[in-house]
């Protein structure tokens, strides 16, 4: 009877996504063709701003009238804008059957059990079934085509649809300059992918961000704080800090004891990420950055990889998370091919005005990005 009632539940809670996921999709795509019949319209007739305000106006009151809140100036605005940002999306007109998904389909478990899948995201243009061209909600593409850089944007759509985010985490992800950390830290080729492809994990230094961005923690960047309380407030935070750290990571353990030579040791934070298949081991300082401080993080990452992770793992990553970090010390204490990191993190949103000068200066450094 529970494998039954779980199936069922599975079945449900995946139609049920699927109903709102399609809602989303056919209002984004309505509204797609909403701003390309503006355009079109506008390309057959006038072509000066007083025209397209007057027509956005009149066309507002003409819809509000007939189907009520939605047709703002500003959301027709919104649709025209949407047409133009995304106008290679869809070049040709796009039909919108009811039949968007298909029933979903039972798949084996490696433990033999049957699973149902997701609903199928299709979307079907004449008769040939392809790939969704949006996969976002309306309002997450309203954020998204305010965003001028087309590079940037690109990221955070791909971002948002591989991690499932919100509204609200888009814009914190975006407020707290995620791509221009992630950038800062690779080469020019590696900016290029962030854009096409999101950010990829695929080696250690994937996981990285300068710096890790803390605000949600709610401790005074002034106040005195501990780093037990550091600790206590990420554990509290935990979802906020697993979306924080990026992709991959599952959390196993804070303050992980374990005795060597009849001594215990303590590692602050333990996490597995399943992308790279190991295990990230987190060291918490809110003082000043110490040789003793990298010596420690070497330590817990040899016994991790000697006696707790499995041979078909790979090596463990070690992070110390710190207020202010000394790149000379770093690099002087830790052999080159150390799997030990010291990053900086910060209580506060960063100033993402600085952080693009930042990567403007740097491309510039490489070359033209």
């Amino acid at each position: 009877m529970k494998k039954l009632i779980h199936q069922i539940r599975d079945l449900i809670q995946s139609a049920r996504r699927a109903v709102v996921h399609s809602v989303d999709l056919i209002q984004v795509l309505t509204n797609f063709e909403i701003g390309r019949s503006i355009v079109e319209h506008e390309q057959g007739g006038e072509e000066r701003a007083e025209y397209g305000k007057g027509l956005l106006k009149e066309l507002s009151a003409a819809l509000k009238a007939e189907f009520g809140r939605g047709f703002s100036r500003a959301n027709l605005q919104n649709m025209r804008k949407f047409y133009l940002t995304y106008v290679d999306r869809l070049p040709e007109k796009c039909q919108m059957p009811s039949g968007i998904f298909t029933l979903p389909q039972k798949s084996q478990t490696p433990s033999g059990e049957s699973a149902s899948q997701e609903f199928p995201q299709l979307w079907q243009k004449g008769s040939t079934k392809v790939n969704l061209p949006f996969n976002l909600s309306w309002s997450q593409y309203v954020f998204l085509i305010s965003i001028d850089n087309p590079e940037e944007r690109s990221f955070y759509e791909i971002e948002a649809a591989q991690g499932g985010w919100t509204l609200p985490e888009l814009k914190r992800q975006f407020n707290s300059g995620l791509y221009e950390r992630l950038a800062l830290s690779r080469d020019k080729e590696g900016v290029k992918k962030l854009a096409a492809e999101g950010q990829l994990v695929a080696r250690p230094e994937d996981l990285l961000k300068e710096p890790y961005i803390l605000e949600f923690l709610g401790l005074d960047e002034k106040a005195k704080y501990s780093e037990s309380d550091l600790e206590s407030a990420i554990i509290d935070k935990l979802e906020h800090f697993l979306l924080e750290l990026g992709k991959g990571f599952l959390f196993e353990a804070r303050q992980k004891r374990f005795t060597f030579d009849e001594e215990h040791f303590f590692v602050d934070l333990v996490f597995f990420n399943r992308l790279l298949r190991c295990y990230v081991l987190i060291d918490l300082k809110i003082g000043k950055l110490g040789h003793g401080d990298l010596g420690q993080i070497q330590m817990y990452v040899n016994y991790f990889d000697r006696f707790v992770k499995l041979d078909e793992e790979s090596p463990t990553v070690g992070i110390v998370l710190c207020k202010k970090k000394h790149d000379a010390l770093v690099e002087i204490t830790l052999p080159k091919d150390a799997n030990i990191h010291a990053q900086e993190y910060q209580l506060y949103l960063p100033d993402k005005e600085l952080l693009r000068r930042k990567l403007a200066e740097w491309g510039e450094d490489l070359g033209e990005l």
